[in-house]
């Protein structure tokens, strides 16, 4: 495969700039934009990371670092990217097997499938996964952050198991020790965000949440004596202040990335899938096009050098994204400053993030969760026919039950086989003869270019394959012939509706070309498009039937299979 850079990888950004658009206006809008882009990401980037298993650090670095390099290199003009709830289940399950190293070391092998799959062009390719399995992972996700949260929500002080099912019961069997302050606090924190936008949709709710209830607890502790688990206090090696990070290396050996193709293929499957539908949903809003194979290999970047700092993985996100354009961002350079802004807090408002108490990050996580959920989603695809049901609910009940990573890996196969069951329903192969067509006109079913009168030769068995002819059709072929009136010469097979054959569809072709010469009955091609005859002659099959018995249209190829009746009578 040959590859064009030039063509493949064409970041918004510098586009941008090399045509020569940008002008003060616009900076000044996307200033404005990144600005509260950055305030609204600040608690999210630090609940992510601290529900993902790593430091509420780690999540701003990675809003820092991959921020500013998908919006750097990325194929939108208004993408922003960053850590998102949807990798929080499958982050954690990583840092819980395979430790920081190997998240790490699967990041990177993420990035780097990201990137090969935007310069193989395989960006078109995400667009066309079902939307029963997208709403199944998204909500199987948020059901699985929103139970991850019930611990800090309701101030358990107990050691949780993972898994659905494990949490739910340990909850179930320690409700009574919950603490009455901290489920409060989260309470009237829950409250802040859900109505705080009634107030105001410039300054997000979850920032005023975690300011008010920072200040609540400092003031409550101080006065009234009373105590809420905080960020210092789960992590206290923060209250010695935070170090810049330095890029580091990880240690890469084969048995290591072995055992991390797997998670890594999630990863890099979760960010596509995520970021571009984030990008189609902006495009939807905008008006603009984004670059699918660009985004990809943006990603991909982003993800290669965001874990080299300590970042964990990182995608387009929506919130950030639609935060931008609504508050009037118009390039990338929205992003670039978000970056910007979040990097500013980190080097001199850090150290007050001691003080913010998990209770306020469940209460801004549930809320994460409840619009990740779908649920009025989820309730109308219900209605769908049974099979784009049963995907839902295999999707989500693995998501939830079992693991995001088979959950992905099923999913895919899902997808595929869904794409083939629907090809194979608007295709078919059949058998044109004087009883069919005489049918087919009664019935009136026959479409206006169908509707041709063909004089079929006695002796002649014209079969008709309509649509692609590929794996999930082929064996169609050899079925029909079963039972088939005897005195046939000829069998024409009509491909006029056949744009593509695959492996397979030659391998069956041909076997049937063979059995049927076998019974003394020639074969003969009509209707063979320019990139089907390509097809045939790159495997040889032309020269084996007969490059004058493949012909472009059903005439000519009856009027050949009436004189070789002829001369073989």
């Amino acid at each position: 495969m040959e590859f064009d850079l030039g063509k493949t990888f064409r970041p918004k950004f510098f586009t941008l700039f090399k045509k020569g658009r940008y002008s003060r206006s616009i900076f000044a809008s996307d200033l404005a934009a990144g600005v509260i882009v950055g305030i609204i990401a600040l608690p999210l980037a630090i609940a992510f990371g601290i529900a993902s298993g790593v430091s509420p650090q780690q999540g701003l670095i990675t809003a820092i670092v991959a921020g500013f390099l998908v919006s750097m290199f990325g194929g939108s003009r208004y993408l922003i990217g960053g850590p998102t709830g949807a990798f929080i289940v499958i982050v954690s399950g990583i840092v819980a097997q395979y430790g920081m190293q190997g998240l790490i070391i699967a990041t990177i092998m993420a990035g780097v499938i990201l990137a090969v799959m935007g310069l193989c062009r395989m960006g078109a390719i995400f667009k066309f996964i079902p939307y029963p399995i997208v709403v199944g992972f998204t909500s199987g996700i948020a059901l699985t952050i929103f139970s991850t949260q019930i611990k800090d929500f309701i101030g358990l002080d107990v050691q949780v198991p993972s898994g659905f099912i494990p949490e739910w019961t340990c909850y179930i069997t320690n409700i009574g020790s919950a603490d009455p302050a901290e489920t409060v606090m989260s309470l009237c924190c829950l409250l802040v965000i859900i109505f705080w936008g009634k107030f105001n949709k410039k300054i997000p709710g979850s920032l005023i949440a975690l300011v008010l209830a920072t200040a609540a607890s400092l003031l409550l502790g101080r006065f009234a004596g009373m105590e809420f688990a905080t960020i210092g206090s789960k992590f206290p090696e923060l209250a010695e202040g935070l170090p810049l990070p330095k890029p580091t290396a990880p240690q890469f050996d084969y048995d290591t990335i072995k055992e991390l193709v797997s998670p890594a293929f999630t990863i890099a499957i979760l960010c596509a899938v995520e970021s571009l539908l984030a990008a189609m949903v902006a495009d939807g809003v905008t008006g603009h096009r984004h670059d699918s194979n660009t985004e990809l290999i943006g990603q991909g970047i982003a993800n290669i050098i965001a874990p080299l700092f300590g970042g964990i993985p990182a995608t387009g996100a929506l919130a950030r994204t639609m935060a931008g354009i609504n508050n009037g961002g118009k390039s990338p350079v929205t992003g670039i400053v978000h970056a910007a802004v979040l990097l500013l807090i980190y080097l001199f408002l850090m150290p007050y993030v001691i003080y913010v108490p998990l209770s306020c990050l469940a209460a801004i996580l549930v809320v994460v969760a409840y619009n990740m959920s779908e649920w009025r989603t989820f309730r109308y695809l219900l209605k769908a026919d049974r099979s784009d049901v049963a995907v839902l609910l295999i999707t989500f009940f693995l998501t939830v039950l079992v693991d995001l990573t088979v959950a992905i890996e099923v999913g895919v196969l899902l997808a595929v086989v869904l794409f083939v069951k629907r090809v194979m329903e608007t295709s078919s192969i059949k058998v044109l003869d004087d009883d069919h067509i005489a049918a087919t006109e009664d019935e009136e079913t026959v479409r206006t270019d169908d509707t041709e009168f063909l004089d079929i030769p006695s002796g002649v068995e014209v079969y008709e394959i309509d649509g692609p002819f590929f794996f999930g059709l082929a064996s169609r072929l050899e079925e029909l012939e079963e039972g088939r009136k005897s005195g046939i010469k000829v069998r024409i097979v009509r491909m006029r509706k056949v744009s593509f054959m695959d492996s397979t569809g030659i391998r069956n072709l041909r076997n049937f070309c063979q059995r049927t010469e076998k019974r003394g009955i020639r074969v003969i091609l009509s209707g063979v498009n320019p990139q089907v005859r390509a097809t045939l002659h790159k495997f040889g099959l032309d020269t084996e039937i007969g490059t004058d018995y493949i012909f472009p249209h059903i005439i000519p190829a009856l009027a050949k299979a009436n004189e070789y009746i002829g001369s073989q009578s």
